[in-house]
């Protein structure tokens, strides 16, 4: 493996655990809800502001890996897609990378 590939590696581990400790600390003080946690993301500019940014971001990763996965028919590097629904992009976006990276039977 490459070290740009293992790099790649090294921040999508980062992007899941940093942002699910942080959620799931968030879940145990407050309760588990959804909801909840949803309305925290917007209340104050500040945070609302980095929702819309993220969210964003996300959107135009998750059409560039379809698009891409299509034309390269690497079906493997749509597995950052729920990992980027479900944690974000700071986890997705490196496994992306990561998956494209690697050779495509």
């Amino acid at each position: 493996m490459s070290l740009l590939r293992l790099t790649y590696l090294l921040l999508a581990l980062a992007g899941a655990v940093l942002p699910m400790r942080h959620y799931l600390d968030w879940l145990r003080a407050n309760g588990w809800s959804l909801g909840g946690m949803i309305d925290a993301w917007f209340v104050n500019a500040a945070t609302t502001g980095m929702v819309w940014d993220l969210l964003i971001a996300a959107i135009a990763l998750i059409v560039w890996a379809l698009a891409e996965t299509w034309v390269r028919r690497n079906w493997i590097a749509l597995l950052a897609l729920p990992a980027t629904l479900c944690i974000g992009v700071s986890c997705g976006l490196p496994l992306y990378l990561f998956l494209r990276s690697g050779r495509v039977s």
